[in-house]
């Protein structure tokens, strides 16, 4: 339930109006718009009497909420939500790239990568430090080491960092990643979402192989119902019957999203296409289509790399995609 409030209720009011919404044992999550202030209801709210709230004087109208994801909820929250990322803000009209390689290789490695994408305009610098991959023998990522490069890189560039996570039992080691991300495999992995909605750090959700929408914001809403709302989303194409991409990039869930949360959402085309070549349209389609970012896997020798080389932009083509992009949103 969401009670919308009058603009010229008095702070009093507003706190004992919310007083008696604990009382009837209701969790209350405020917003406090530019232009409205929205009470969302949380919890059993069958015995809350909706004429009773009509009649009050700061009410200006009370709503139910059929959809389970409350938090997520652009009814519970009307103004998008900015993220702010080591000092890089995403989602409310601000655009950012990240990029950097899948997999963190060696510390000069990364460091030339960061240097290169920040000149092109990145802002976020993304590797991987622990790799979930589908063989077992396939290279799984340096781990604590590949951590430790990318903070060098972090020091020498001061491009925040963004990683992924595999488990709860390894936040002791993501206490200085700027970014945490949760990979597709891992979305509904809800005992490591409910350990990430307890700290105070953002988070990256990629949409799972096949998860529907709703799904994804269930997961969104496991990591708010914790009381971390620092969500960023991010469609990465999904599992269909097509076989000559890696994946089908779903566009579609770009709008979907944005019109059913506040939260800002990124779109990764080089894990959704899985072929470098199609990296630069993805990525200008997903600009056009209002996405709040992209996340964008570059290597200075894709041919040599550990992992994913085939869907690996160079330096120079990233600089490339980054230019098109931003053609892309002057025209937006």
């Amino acid at each position: 339930m969401i009670a919308v409030i009058k603009n010229d209720a008095t702070k009093q009011q507003l706190d004992n109006l919310i007083d008696w919404f604990n009382k009837q044992g209701v969790k209350v999550h405020l917003s406090q718009g530019e232009y409205c202030t929205v009470l969302g209801l949380i919890g059993d709210t069958t015995k809350i009497d909706v004429d009773l709230l009509n009649g009050l004087d700061i009410i200006e109208s009370v709503t139910r909420i059929s959809e389970p994801f409350k938090k997520a909820n652009r009814k519970f929250h009307p103004d998008d939500t900015i993220v702010d990322v080591g000092g890089v803000k995403i989602g409310g009209g601000n655009f950012e790239f990240i990029a950097g390689p899948c997999s963190v290789e060696s510390k000069e490695q990364v460091i030339e990568i960061a240097q290169a994408v920040k000149a092109s305009g990145a802002n976020l610098l993304r590797g991987g430090a622990f790799k979930p991959r589908t063989s077992p023998y396939d290279f799984q990522g340096l781990k604590a080491d590949g951590i430790e490069f990318l903070l060098e890189a972090k020091k020498v560039t001061g491009m925040p960092i963004v990683t992924e996570i595999m488990s709860a039992e390894h936040l002791p080691l993501f206490e200085d990643v700027d970014l945490i991300q949760v990979g597709a495999r891992n979305m509904q992995n809800f005992e490591l979402l409910k350990a990430l909605g307890k700290i105070n750090k953002p988070i990256l959700l990629k949409r799972g192989l096949a998860s529907t929408i709703k799904e994804f914001l269930m997961s969104a809403e496991y990591i708010m119902a914790g009381g971390n709302e620092q969500i960023i989303l991010c469609e990465r194409g999904i599992r269909t019957y097509e076989t000559y991409t890696r994946n089908t990039l779903d566009l579609s869930a770009v709008p979907v999203l944005k019109e059913l949360s506040h939260l800002p959402v990124l779109v990764d085309p080089s894990h959704a296409t899985g072929m470098a070549r199609l990296v630069k349209p993805m990525a200008m389609a997903a600009a056009a289509c209002g996405a709040d970012g992209l996340m964008i896997e570059v290597h200075n020798d894709p041919p040599h790399a550990l992992c994913d080389g085939a869907q690996s932009l160079t330096p120079k083509a990233f600089d490339e995609v980054a230019k098109k992009v931003m053609r892309i949103r002057e025209v937006l």
